[in-house]
């Protein structure tokens, strides 16, 4: 057993004294948010910074143009499509973009675990979007919106990062499944946690990443939470607690039974919110 939490225990100590390593989000989603939270800036401006990264402005338009927004007419500029999106979705959803650039990793077996993490967690983000949709066309309740659906869902996991790398740093030692799952089981909210704070994210996101999987925390109001771990639920996670959260979920009034989760609509809604990161 001891050398199972030898990761633990560098992790833990990495924690205590500040030294852990925590991913930097990507340069381009740092520039658009820093624009967005500029109180001067306007679409001109922000179509700028985004034209400066010709793949982010690619998916912007394919963004404007897909059933996601709901718009027939065509854009075709980044101009145009940061009109459409408008200021604070463009913030959520160029960050959501840029997340995938951290997914990746030289060590064979950390490649794996990554690479499994990264479509999981596009099946979660396409669930809870899609919930989300579904949800608000019951209720006309509007307090949640649907990028920062996507982003709260895209980041819910963001906290095994750092085990990973450190893992790929010791990969004789601990790049194995033994290591990992027990590291990331225990440590993965902790760490997340730590992370949105570093890249200054709202406070509904550092509450997701650190709450996500202790389903001892609970709100009120239908949250972000519960919308991520009820797209985590549908895509098989929480293998024992699945029904728990069925039921939390209908007695929250998220939806008033499960076939409403099952329709072709919801599965239309998952797909179109799949085909943004394709």
């Amino acid at each position: 057993m001891a050398t199972e939490n030898a990761l633990l225990t560098i992790l833990v100590e990495k924690i205590n004294n500040d030294t852990l390593v925590l991913p930097t989000l990507p340069a381009i989603a740092l520039k658009v948010r820093k624009a967005a939270d500029d109180p001067e800036i306007n679409l001109n401006a922000m179509a700028d910074v985004i034209s400066q990264d010709p793949s982010l402005s690619a998916r912007m338009i394919k963004i404007s143009n897909s059933a996601y927004l709901g718009r027939t007419v065509k854009v075709t500029s980044a101009q145009q499509a940061v009109t459409r999106i408008g200021l604070r979705q463009i913030k959520n959803i160029s960050t959501a973009l840029a997340m995938e650039q951290l997914f990746v990793s030289k060590n064979e077996i950390v490649k794996q675990y990554m690479s499994q993490i990264w479509s999981d967690t596009i099946e979660i983000v396409a669930n809870s979007m899609a919930v989300l949709q579904v949800h608000t066309k019951l209720t006309k309740n509007r307090t949640l919106n649907l990028d920062s659906m996507m982003l709260a869902a895209l980041v819910h996991n963001i906290g095994v990062l750092p085990i990973l790398t450190e893992a790929e740093r010791h990969a004789d030692v601990f790049a194995n499944s033994t290591f990992l799952d027990v590291a990331m089981d225990k440590m993965a909210g902790k760490i997340g946690a730590s992370i949105m704070k570093e890249w200054g994210f709202e406070p509904e996101f550092v509450h997701v990443a650190e709450n996500w999987k202790d389903l001892s925390v609970t709100s009120d109001s239908v949250s972000y939470l519960d919308l991520v771990r009820l797209g985590a639920a549908l895509c098989g996670k929480f293998e024992s607690h699945k029904d728990q959260i069925f039921e939390a979920s209908i007695a929250k009034g998220i939806v008033e039974n499960l076939s409403q989760l099952l329709t072709d609509e919801f599965e239309d809604l998952r797909e179109s919110a799949k085909l943004i990161f394709q």
